[in-house]
């Protein structure tokens, strides 16, 4: 799956202060949700954003990604809640709560790891 396809199946979105809540918060209740907290500025970001979008959708809807862009509008509020000191940074939610995190950009094997380590998906 391509990333623009996991986009169009909503595997991989774009949210925003206002949606965070119900949006990650709530849907990791459903199904695990990493959320990338990444600035245009960062080449580290502009590294990671493609692992993740070819990492995501290898596990076929069982994890979704959501991209928070923290210079847009409100979102570094979302960055001071939890307490984000550099960029990328990236949550992985579980169950409403944060089951794990991890700064800077990793190659594909390591995000597969951190996966299945802190969601159980293998």
């Amino acid at each position: 799956m391509t990333a623009s396809s996991a986009a169009e199946t909503g595997l991989v979105f774009d949210t925003h202060l206002e949606q965070f809540d119900r949006e990650v918060i709530e849907a990791s209740r459903v199904q695990p949700v990493l959320v990338d907290f990444w600035a245009d500025w960062c080449p580290p970001c502009r590294a990671l954003t493609p692992v993740l979008e070819r990492v995501v959708p290898a596990y076929a809807g069982r994890i979704r990604l959501a991209k928070v862009e923290v210079d847009a509008g409100d979102n570094m509020k979302l960055a001071g809640r939890y307490g984000l000191r550099g960029f990328p940074t990236v949550l992985l939610f579980v169950e409403g709560e944060i089951a794990g995190r991890f700064v800077s950009a990793k190659p594909d094997a390591w995000v597969r790891a951190f996966i299945a380590e802190h969601a159980g998906i293998d």
